[in-house]
C-alpha cells in the first residue's frame, strides 16, 4: 500500500528538492537558525562528543577519542541545541542536545530563530537527511580525500530549506518517529536474529570438534575439565606432540625502515588474524623489506598460526601464502600428517572463549606464551573422521552463511525505508497528515 500525495505542487527552484506541496514555503538557513559561539573561559563540564549515534557525553576518563589539553576553549552547548559537525560531510552528523556540556569550537552550534515558525523535530529530520543523503556535500569545501570537505558558514546559511506550516511540521515529526520506530524495532530483530545465528553456528561446530558427529560413540574423559567427554576411540595429546609451537619475530627497533615499509613479504600481525572470522589468511596489508625478513620468522603456506597476546587472544587462521609474523604470534609448524589443518583450526576457534577465561584467571597483560600453547589438551580424531567433521562444518557454515546474509539483507532494505520515508515526508513527497492523527501504518 503506498502513501497519498498532495493535491498540488509547485517548483521550488532546487535542484535536489524537486517539487514540495504548493502551500509550503522554501526559506534559507539564515531565516531560521542563529548561530551561537559560546566560549566557555572554564573547566568542570561535561564534554560532548558529535557523533553519527547522536551526542554523547564524552568519557575524559577513558580512550574515548581525541582528547583536548584545555577544555576551557570549548564553546557552551545549551539544552535544545543543535550541535553539528560540519567539518566533514561523509561522516559527520547533528543532533539536538539533550545535556548540557561544551563541544568543540570548531564545531557549528545553532538554535532556531523563530520557534512559533519552526518545530525543532522537523528541522532536525531535515537536516539529518542532508547528511545521510549526502546533499550538503555539493555545498562543501575543502579536501574530500583527506577527510576535510566541509561546510563553510556563508554555505550553511545560503542552504534552502522546505518549511511547511508549523502544526504541519509537528505531524511530520511525529509520523517519523512512530514509523521510524517500528523500522528500528524490526531492524534490532534481525541483529538479534544473527547474533543467535552466530552463537547457534558456534555451538554446533564445537560440538562437532569435540564430541564428533556419532551421538552413538562411546564416550571418555578428556582429563580436561573444559573440554569434558570425548569420543572413546579419539587421542587427547598436548599440542607439543602434533606441531612445533614457534613464536613469530618482530624486527626491532619497531618501524624501522630498513624493516618495515617494503613491498616484498607479507606482514602478519594479530590484528590480521583477528580482524574477521575468515578460515584462511590470503593477503596483508603491511610488507616487511628482505632485510626486514631476515630479522623475523617466516611460516610457509598452509600453516595455522594463532594470536597470543592481548584482548585478541586465541584466534586461529590458515595462511594462505608465505609470510613473516610478529611475536604476537604463535604457528603450528611441522604439523603431523596425521592432524587435518582445517580441524585444528575449527579446534582453536571453538576454545577461544575458554582459553581468554583460562588467562584472565592469571595476572598482568594477557597473554599465551608458547609453553601454555604447546601444554593445550587436543583431542585429535582419526584423519578420515576429521576431514569428515570438517566437511560438515564448511556445510553448516554455508548454511549459516546464507541465513545470516538474509538477515542482513532484511536489515539493509530496512534501513533504506528508513532513509527514503523520512526523506519522502519532510520534502513534501507523501501526505502523512492524516496518517499522523490516526497512527496508521502502511507497508
Amino acid at each position: 500500500m503506498s502513501f497519498s500525495k498532495y493535491p498540488k505542487y509547485k517548483d521550488s527552484g532546487v535542484e535536489w528538492l524537486g517539487d514540495v506541496p504548493e502551500h509550503w514555503k522554501v526559506r534559507k538557513v539564515r531565516w531560521l537558525c542563529t548561530i551561537k559561539k559560546r566560549i566557555a573561559g572554564e573547566l568542570g563540564h561535561d564534554v560532548l562528543s558529535i557523533t553519527q549515534q547522536g551526542i554523547k557525553v564524552k568519557n575524559l576518563e577513558g580512550n574515548d577519542g581525541q582528547l583536548s589539553m584545555d577544555y576551557s576553549k570549548y564553546q557552551f552547548v545549551e539544552i535544545g541545541d543543535f550541535a553539528m559537525n560540519h567539518m566533514d560531510l561523509l561522516t559527520g552528523y547533528l543532533d539536538i542536545a539533550s545535556a548540557r556540556g561544551v563541544t568543540s569550537p570548531d564545531y557549528r552550534v545553532f538554535s532556531i530563530r523563530d520557534t512559533d515558525a519552526c518545530h525543532d523535530e522537523y528541522i532536525l529530520s531535515v537536516f539529518q537527511m542532508g547528511y545521510r543523503n549526502k546533499i550538503f556535500y555539493a555545498y562543501g569545501q575543502g579536501s574530500s580525500q583527506l577527510g576535510r570537505w566541509r561546510l563553510p558558514t556563508e554555505q550553511f546559511n545560503e542552504l534552502p530549506f522546505p518549511l511547511p506550516p508549523q502544526d504541519e511540521q509537528r505531524k511530520i515529526a511525529s509520523f517519523i518517529n512512530r514509523e521510524t520506530a517500528k523500522i528500528d524495532e524490526l531492524v534490532s530483530e534481525q541483529q538479534r536474529l544473527i547474533e543467535l545465528l552466530k552463537e547457534k553456528r558456534q555451538a554446533v561446530i564445537s560440538h562437532a570438534v569435540t564430541k564428533g558427529l556419532n551421538p552413538r560413540a562411546p564416550m571418555k574423559a578428556s582429563g580436561v575439565e573444559w573440554l569434558g567427554e570425548v569420543p572413546a576411540h579419539w587421542e587427547v595429546k598436548p599440542m607439543r606432540q602434533i606441531a612445533d609451537i614457534v613464536r613469530g619475530a618482530s624486527p626491532r627497533p619497531a618501524g624501522d625502515p630498513r624493516y618495515f615499509g617494503g613491498d616484498v613479504v607479507p606482514w602478519v600481525t594479530v590484528a590480521e588474524v583477528t580482524k574477521d572470522e575468515e578460515v584462511y589468511l590470503t593477503e596483508t596489508e603491511n610488507f616487511l623489506t628482505k632485510e626486514g625478513a631476515d630479522n623475523s620468522r617466516t611460516f610457509v603456506k598452509g600453516t595455522v598460526i594463532y594470536s597470543n597476546s592481548g584482548a585478541t587472544l586465541g584466534v586461529p587462521k590458515i595462511l594462505q601464502i608465505d609470510a613473516c609474523a610478529n611475536d604476537g604470534v604463535v604457528g603450528f609448524e611441522k604439523l603431523m600428517r596425521e592432524v587435518e589443518p582445517c580441524f585444528l583450526y575449527h579446534y582453536l576457534a571453538s576454545i577461544t572463549d575458554c582459553i581468554r577465561e583460562k588467562v584472565r584467571q592469571g595476572s598482568g597483560q594477557p597473554n599465551l606464551n608458547t609453553d601454555i600453547v604447546k601444554a593445550l589438551r587436543f583431542g585429535v580424531p582419526p584423519l578420515d573422521e576429521q576431514r569428515a567433521i570438517v566437511g560438515r562444518i564448511e556445510t553448516l557454515r554455508c548454511e549459516f552463511g546464507s541465513l545470516t546474509a538474509e538477515a542482513q539483507r532484511a536489515i539493509d532494505l530496512l534501513q533504506e525505508r528508513r532513509t527514503a520515508l523520512i526523506s519522502a515526508a519532510v520534502t513534501g513527497k507523501i501526505d502523512v497528515r492524516g496518517l499522523a492523527e490516526k497512527g496508521a501504518t502502511h507497508a
